[in-house]
C-alpha cells in the first residue's frame, strides 16, 4: 500500500533529552515506603527514576534538552522562531517556563509560550507549532517543542500510588519545513474536562491559593484516582492507534515506529498487541525514568531514534494521553536523513 502523503509539510529534524544526575532505584524507594523491593517493578515495570537537584527548575532541564535537540538538527538558537514548552510543573505560575527557556538559550528572536495539557503536552505543542509555522512571516521557520517535568517537587512521599510512578526529565524536538511527501499526515487532539479530578494538583491556583490549610492538606501534591486513570489508558491508547491508521488508510503493520506516553510502562506494553501492533516497533523506555509527563513521549522518541534510524518515508505514530483528561496523536511520514 502506498504511504499516505503529508497534510502539513513539517517534520522532526532533531531530538534531544536531559535527565537530572540523581537516580533513585525502585528498590530504594520501596524500602522508604516499607514495601517489598520487587513490589514497584512487578506492578509498573519501573526500575528507576531521576530527581532534580535542589535549585534545579523545569526551565533548567528544558534548556539542556533543547540544546541537545538543536545540536542533533545541526542548528543554532538563531534558527529558531518559536519555543513551545509543555509542562505541568512550571518554574512559577507566571511568566511561562518557555520564556525562561528562551532566556537560558539566548534565543532572542523566538516567541515563547507554554501549553498546559499534562502528559499530552508534547502532542499539543506540536499542534501549536504547526499552526505557527503555517502562518509566521519573517521569523526563522523552525520551532522547538519541549516537554519537561519536575514532579519530585509535587509528590507526597507517603503516597505509594504516585510516589512510585513519577520522575523528572526533559526532552525536545526541532520541527521545521519538510519536502513533500514527508511531514505530518495527521494531528488530532481531544479532551474531557468532566474528568479533570481524576489526576490533578488541587492547590496553588486561583481556586485554592496557597495557605496554611492547603499546605496541611498536602494540596500542592499530585492526587490521582489510580483505577480511573488505568481505565482511561486502557481505553485511550488502542483508540488513538485505530483512529490514526483508519484515517490514513493503512494497516497497523505499516507503522515503522509507535511512540506512546507510558505512565506505567508494563501496562502500556500489554496494550500494543491488542491494537494489532508489533511489540518490537513500540518504544517503551519508562522502565528507566518512570512517568516524566510531557517529557515522556519525546524522551521515548529520542531514545528510539538513538537506537535505530527510521527509513525515509517511514511512518511514526506518536500517541499521548494525560490529565485534563487530554489525548492526541500525530502520524508522521519521516524525512530523509540530514546531509
Amino acid at each position: 500500500m502506498t504511504p499516505p502523503p503529508a497534510r502539513h509539510p513539517y517534520a522532526v529534524h532533531g531530538t534531544g533529552a536531559y535527565l537530572p544526575d540523581r537516580r533513585v532505584t525502585s528498590a530504594e524507594l520501596a524500602r522508604d515506603l516499607g514495601l517489598d523491593p520487587a513490589w514497584i517493578a512487578e506492578r509498573t515495570g519501573i526500575r528507576a527514576r531521576h530527581t532534580a537537584a535542589p535549585g534545579q527548575a523545569a526551565s533548567d532541564l528544558a534548556a539542556r534538552a533543547a540544546r541537545a535537540a538543536l545540536d542533533d538538527a545541526g542548528l543554532d538558537v538563531a534558527d529558531i522562531g518559536l519555543i513551545v514548552v509543555g509542562t505541568s510543573t512550571p518554574d512559577e505560575l507566571g511568566p511561562s517556563t518557555a520564556c525562561r527557556v528562551q532566556a537560558l538559550l539566548g534565543a532572542r528572536g523566538a516567541a515563547a509560550f507554554d501549553v498546559a495539557a499534562a502528559c499530552t503536552g508534547f502532542v499539543y505543542g506540536l499542534q501549536a507549532a504547526v499552526g505557527w509555522l503555517a502562518t509566521q512571516r519573517g521569523a526563522p521557520p523552525r520551532a522547538l517543542v519541549v516537554g519537561v517535568e519536575v514532579y519530585s517537587r509535587f509528590l507526597d512521599p507517603r503516597d505509594r500510588a504516585t510516589a512510585v510512578l513519577f520522575g523528572d526529565g526533559a526532552a525536545a524536538a526541532v520541527l521545521g519545513p519538510a519536502d513533500p511527501p514527508h511531514g505530518i499526515v495527521s494531528l488530532v487532539l481531544g479532551s474531557d474536562g468532566t474528568r479533570a479530578d481524576d489526576v490533578l494538583i488541587p492547590a496553588g491556583g486561583s481556586r485554592a491559593p496557597a495557605s496554611a490549610r492547603t499546605l496541611d492538606a498536602r494540596g500542592h501534591t499530585i492526587h490521582m484516582d489510580g483505577r480511573a486513570v488505568r481505565d482511561f489508558i486502557t481505553g485511550t491508547f488502542p483508540r488513538l492507534v485505530t483512529a490514526a491508521i483508519t484515517g490514513a488508510g493503512i494497516a497497523p503493520g505499516e507503522l515503522d515506529l509507535v511512540v506512546p506516553h507510558q505512565p506505567n510502562p508494563r501496562l502500556t506494553a500489554t496494550l500494543g498487541p491488542a491494537a494489532g501492533l508489533d511489540p518490537d516497533r513500540i518504544a517503551i523506555v519508562g522502565h528507566d525514568v518512570g512517568n516524566i509527563g510531557a517529557a515522556s513521549l519525546p524522551y521515548a522518541l529520542h531514545r528510539a531514534l538513538t537506537a535505530r534510524a527510521v527509513p525515509a518515508g517511514g511512518l511514526v505514530l506518536l500517541a499521548g494521553f494525560g490529565a485534563g483528561l487530554t489525548w492526541g496523536h500525530a502520524l508522521l511520514r519521516w524525512p530523509p536523513p540530514r546531509t
